[in-house]
């Protein structure tokens, strides 16, 4: 086995512990990720603090560099630097996984954490970790014109968004609005841009206005202006949705023209409701997305290696993870934290 040191959640909503424990032996298709740099998302705030089996190491989008590959790994080398989402395996056999679109496996994908080994039946484990051991098809060469730290999190916020981006055609042409200007907000305004798009934010917060045109959007409407929600009625070929909180989608399925498309990808666990009327005005769509499949996932990296686009992050040292987490509660962060994981992880070791 591997010894591995992370950070961990020992109970639900008390503060993470530094952990030692151990990665499986290689697989042939295995590839050992020396983590550098790991995202800090919302759901690792709601693994940690919800009920569930323990230990847990949060982290799923991250990168690294490839510590150690297994006998029948071909793509990947010693040294080569990577990067990691939060699907680490699937079925290969549905019908989702063979279209490349793994995170709609019909036998559920394996999650980077809190998911379970298809192999042995063992609890998947984060990357708030000095090393990851997963299988090299979920693996993905980091674009060496990217920093490594912004990169870390395109492999779930950033694919989360490009997916739907993708799928409805977002481009030259098109007006795209994007509900809320978070992690997945502001990648979204970023990406929709460089695919030619005519991006609009919605915001319930004035003071965002500024910070979303200099990420290159070209309008800005306060949602909970009755009067400005009015103005922009019937105007877009697809909406985002990326507000986690309660909200009512009514306003946004107004803000569409005809034939197009919500979709919404922070959905909240309660107090949404949709009215079916929104629905029928204009032959209206209501969709939902979730996480990327390899192939996009890698068309995603290109895409941002080509147009120069990272996450806008704010780095902190691994041991500062608390200070990240707490600080995310309290939404105190433009646009995602990242970790640096490399001035405290240990050269992992074997027994």
């Amino acid at each position: 086995m591997r010894h591995v040191q992370g950070f961990a959640s020992l109970e639900p909503g008390t503060p993470l512990q530094s952990w030692r424990f151990t990665r499986r032996d290689l697989r042939p298709d295995d590839v050992a990720v020396e983590v550098t740099y790991c995202g800090v998302c919302h759901s690792d705030l709601h693994a940690v603090d919800a009920a569930g089996p323990r230990p847990l190491v949060p982290g799923h989008e991250f990168v690294g560099r490839v510590g150690a590959v297994g006998s029948e790994v071909t793509r990947f080398a010693v040294g080569d630097p990577v990067a990691v989402g939060n699907i680490v395996d699937s079925c290969g056999t549905c019908r989702a996984c063979r279209a490349g679109q793994e995170n709609y496996c019909e036998a559920f994908p394996t999650t980077t954490y809190g998911g379970v080994d298809r192999v042995d039946g063992t609890p998947t484990q984060g990357a708030y970790a000095s090393e990851y051991v997963v299988r090299d098809e979920f693996v993905h060469h980091l674009p060496p014109e990217l920093d490594p730290a912004g990169v870390a999190p395109l492999m779930c916020a950033g694919v989360t968004v490009w997916e739907p981006l993708r799928r409805w055609d977002v481009g030259p042409g098109k007006d795209v609005g994007i509900v809320g200007l978070g992690g997945l907000g502001h990648l979204a305004v970023k990406l929709a841009t460089a695919l030619g798009a005519r991006v609009t934010v919605f915001t319930t917060s004035p003071g965002k206005e500024e910070a979303a045109r200099a990420l290159g959007v070209h309008d800005v409407v306060l949602s909970r202006d009755e009067a400005a929600m009015a103005a922009v009625a019937g105007r877009y070929d697809v909406i985002l949705d990326t507000a986690s909180a309660a909200h009512d989608p009514a306003p946004y399925l107004r803000a569409l023209a005809m034939d197009g498309t919500l979709c919404v990808l922070g959905i909240p666990a309660e107090g949404w409701h949709v009215d079916a009327m929104s629905l029928l005005v204009g032959r209206k769509s209501l969709a939902s997305a979730g996480s990327g499949g390899v192939r996009s996932t890698r068309e995603l990296l290109g895409f941002a290696a080509e147009h120069r686009i990272t996450a806008d992050v704010e780095v902190l040292p691994a041991e500062q993870v608390e200070i990240a987490l707490k600080r995310l509660r309290a939404n105190d962060v433009r646009y995602r934290f990242v970790l640096d994981m490399t001035g405290w992880a240990p050269v992992p070791s074997r027994d």
